[in-house]
């Protein structure tokens, strides 16, 4: 699978200028995620939905467009999303099956949620532990993707085997 290191770079020149103040791209081995901020009127609330709403319409051609470009390119789907003041809209995103087993003390904890309604199935359970240690453990999960970073640029500078 190519490498998506460069992806925020290439959406930056790919975009049209008029399009986002600013941009973040995110990456995995499914898609990649494209989140511009439009330019902020001081709108908010449905102000501000609404105008995410027409932006979302008014580009749909574009994005499809550049979208597939990216596609070829990465080997991964691209999905869109914008961010106008204190308001954020995903317009598509991939959701991956990913499997797992789990022991029985596991499942309880994943029961546990659904039986208290927390969750509709042990399948949303999981995702929703994932963004809880997701949101709590931010600072040290960044740490580990920039060691992990720093391997890879070491193991690239050593020796072809």
């Amino acid at each position: 699978m190519p490498s998506a290191d460069d992806a925020r770079d290439w959406f930056a020149g790919r975009l049209p200028e008029d399009w986002f103040t600013d941009i973040t791209v995110t990456a995995d081995r499914e898609e990649i995620t494209v989140i511009g901020t439009l330019p902020d009127e001081g709108v908010s609330g449905a102000e501000a939905e609404g105008r995410i709403g027409r932006f979302r319409s008014e580009t749909r051609d574009q994005r499809i467009e550049i979208a597939l470009e990216a596609q070829a390119r990465y080997q991964r789907k691209v999905s869109w999303g914008v961010r106008l003041g204190d308001t954020e809209a995903l317009f598509t995103h991939v959701a991956a099956p990913v499997m797992t087993r789990l022991r029985q003390p596991e499942r309880q904890v994943l029961d546990t949620l659904v039986d208290a309604g927390v969750a509709r199935s042990r399948s949303d359970a999981l995702s929703w532990c994932v963004r809880l240690v997701g949101q709590h453990a931010d600072e040290w999960l960044g740490q580990l993707r920039e060691a992990m970073a720093e391997v890879d640029k070491l193991r690239g500078e050593g020796p072809a085997v």
